[in-house]
């Protein structure tokens, strides 16, 4: 690379690091003025909020009080807080935008709890744990996401491996009476389109993008004949499509813990399942040799492949573990929730997985946290209603997409997909 190319490269690259701190400092102080515009000024001195921080469910925790605070103080503080960090990102900027959009995303949803709950209560608790819950499924596709693209395979079909897997969870858990074989089955159809998906993608290197839609296809096709054939049968509704739903499990001593232990460590299985793989995927990935292998494939698998490194081997298992995830967060729906399969019931929740994969970063622990934030906009629609009736539906029904997209649209910063990812490996 010559001095000039090089030149212009970081010229580029300082000319995009201004741009994107000028955006998102004005971003930060549009929020500031908007917490200050619309919820600061609207509210009136002496006016309380009520947060309630007890779960409104059986629970092993002792009971706290409930968290009051002056309504109108605490909107100007976040306003001012909001306008702080535009100015500050302006200046001088922020090392991790990402985080700090979060956060200040996270103030202006604090805001209007805030100024919606004034004079009222709303029970903090039961949202947050509301929130973990919505968030594990996106979590999952979004593990899924993350394990198959770090070996260079885009699996889009994240969708269809959840949707088939909450009708086979069902119906095994049903037909058996056993929850834990409803799952395992669930897992395991997920492995098996994951093997197809691979299958199609590696052996005989069909565009990855195709072949994943081809799966969804399947899937919504397959779920959505059995439904109309079957399930519109009263007697075979019954015996195959309605089985019980794994109960909360409360952990000793930590579900006890005020507010923390009511949210992480009184729920079912599933929560917990979803915790297990984001550890175990976090250190496979990042301190194994599997791990690594696995990122150097997806990075640049004929230098891989010139160490002795079985690039196909890796890809293979990285899809059907993929498949396998994506399968578990299928099961969610439907012996972790309802108990029951209605067509179409992920409701897109794959593809939001996918998207909260790229916020992430293509790494575990950011995948997490931004299914959290997916979340929490999935269970803020169920809440706010009871706050502000009357409120749209529509508008908060439309909450977690519009999140979707503008996390797709970059406004979060710019994500680096590995180098070969959806690009089919040649052996020379």
């Amino acid at each position: 690379m010559s001095v000039a190319t090089a030149t212009a490269q970081i010229k580029r690259v300082s000319s995009a690091e201004k741009r994107q701190r000028l955006i998102f400092g004005v971003l930060f102080l549009l929020i500031g003025f908007l917490i200050i515009w619309l919820f600061a000024l609207q509210s009136q001195a002496g006016q309380q909020t009520t947060f309630g921080m007890n779960p409104g469910f059986v629970s092993k925790a002792p009971e706290i009080p409930d968290f009051v605070f002056p309504t109108q103080p605490v909107l100007y503080v976040l306003g001012f807080v909001s306008l702080f960090m535009g100015g500050w990102q302006l200046a001088r900027g922020f090392k991790s935008i990402g985080a700090m959009f979060g956060l200040v995303f996270g103030l202006f949803v604090l805001a209007f709890l805030s100024w919606a709950a004034r004079d009222s209560a709303f029970n903090l608790v039961g949202m947050m744990q509301a929130t973990l819950i919505r968030a594990t499924p996106i979590a999952l596709g979004a593990f899924s996401g993350v394990i198959a693209e770090r070996a260079a395979i885009i699996n889009i079909a994240i969708e269809g491996m959840m949707l088939a897997a909450a009708l086979v969870s069902v119906v095994i858990a049903s037909a058996t009476g056993s929850l834990w074989l409803g799952l395992f089955a669930g897992v395991l159809i997920g492995g098996f389109l994951g093997l197809l998906h691979g299958i199609m993608s590696i052996q005989f290197k069909v565009d990855q993008i195709i072949s994943g839609t081809a799966i969804n296809i399947l899937a919504t096709g397959i779920t959505g004949f059995v439904v109309k054939r079957f399930f519109t049968n009263p007697d075979i509704n019954d015996k195959l499509n309605h089985s019980a739903i794994f109960p909360p499990v409360h952990i000793p001593v930590l579900s006890a813990i005020p507010v923390i232990g009511p949210i992480l460590f009184s729920v079912n299985v599933l929560p917990y399942l979803m915790f297990i793989v984001l550890i175990a995927l976090h250190v496979t990935l990042f301190y194994t040799r599997w791990g690594l292998r696995t990122i150097a494939v997806g990075e640049h698998p004929k230098a891989a492949d010139t160490l002795g490194v079985n690039v196909f081997k890796i890809r293979y298992v990285n899809i059907v573990l993929s498949g396998m995830i994506a399968g578990l967060g299928g099961a969610y729906f439907t012996v972790g929730r309802v108990g029951q399969f209605d067509e179409v019931m992920t409701a897109g929740r794959g593809f939001i997985g996918l998207a909260a994969m790229i916020f992430g970063k293509w790494t575990p622990i950011g995948s997490l946290g931004a299914s959290l934030l997916f979340g929490f906009a999935d269970s803020f629609q169920q809440k706010i209603q009871i706050l502000i009736p009357g409120f749209p539906s529509e508008f908060l029904l439309a909450a977690p997409y519009i999140i979707t997209m503008i996390v797709l649209a970059g406004v979060v910063g710019r994500a680096v997909a590995p180098a070969a990812d959806g690009v089919p490996y040649e052996k020379d």
